[in-house]
């Protein structure tokens, strides 16, 4: 079982070793980057590639461990019992299995997408160690105990909202996604929009990496806000020329909404432009 991306996902050869170094050591692996840059969508693509059942487990800020391995829903035990149902009488009738549960019991070796486990509190990664180190955990209420068919990959994801702590890292392999060059961006580009002009490609990219770049910027725009630009570019049939125009007059990139999210970072360009255009004054 080899990663080596798909013809839907761009890849660099860091990024492969990484996922194929996490499977053959089968520790989870650990992946950061910029928000935008592709890790969420990684797991599909591995599942893909590996063709195996993928299992996404998406983390917010009221997740607790436990919810992954399973929940035992004792208010609906009470309310059948008092309404005299039957199925009170076994309790595994109100055990909810969680997405662990589910990874574990899989019939075929499945892809696990803990996605941005940084949301939740501090104690959610350690409070899972044990199940990640042993592939198994205790239902304590039907006394059984839930093992791994076939040890699934599992793919966790942060955006560095919070520091994890040292003893779940050590139990991880970690990659950091870099943002892409220009030259992996035309690849991703190209995948997208197989259809695409090269030279509005080249135009839109100068204009893109730099307002990247653009000192005091808040936020960003990631690669999924630049293929959203790109088909509102297409769309509006803004020529290359246009954009050229206004990256050596103006510098505000027309339909600006699909890259600056934040009203600081579009007073931030409007005053970029004021300045360049009393300069050509």
């Amino acid at each position: 079982m080899r990663f080596e991306g798909t013809k839907t996902y761009v890849t660099t050869e860091e990024l492969n070793a990484g996922v194929n170094a996490a499977i053959t050591l089968q520790r989870p692996l650990l992946v950061k980057g910029e928000p935008g840059t592709g890790k969420t969508i990684l797991a599909a693509e591995v599942a893909e590639a590996l063709g195996a059942p993928l299992i996404e487990w998406h983390v917010k800020s009221t997740t607790k461990a436990q919810h992954g391995l399973y929940e035992y829903d004792a208010v609906a035990r009470l309310r059948d019992g008092q309404l005299g149902d039957e199925r009170v009488k076994n309790i595994s009738n109100y055990i909810l299995p969680g997405k662990l549960w589910e990874a574990f019991e899989s019939e075929t070796r499945p892809v696990l997408l803990i996605d941005e486990i940084d949301k939740a509190d501090i104690e959610f990664p350690n409070d899972l160690l044990l199940e990640l180190d042993r592939m198994e955990f205790h239902v304590y209420e039907t006394q059984q105990t839930i093992c791994t068919n076939h040890r699934p990959v599992i793919i966790i994801t942060s955006n560095n909202e919070k520091e994890l702590p040292d003893a779940f890292l050590r139990r991880c392999f970690f990659h950091y996604i870099r943002f892409p060059n220009r030259e992996t961006m035309e690849r991703i580009v190209q995948v997208h929009y197989p259809d695409i002009k090269n030279r509005l490609v080249s135009a839109a990219l100068g204009l893109f990496y730099d307002v990247r770049e653009a000192p005091g910027l808040k936020k960003k725009p990631s690669t999924s806000e630049l293929l959203d630009w790109l088909k509102l570019l297409m769309a509006e049939d803004i020529s290359p020329e246009d954009l050229r125009a206004t990256d050596s007059s103006q510098f505000i990139p027309p339909l600006y909404g699909a890259l600056l999210k934040s009203e600081q970072d579009v007073q931030l360009f409007e005053r970029i432009a004021f300045l360049n255009r009393r300069e050509q004054t």
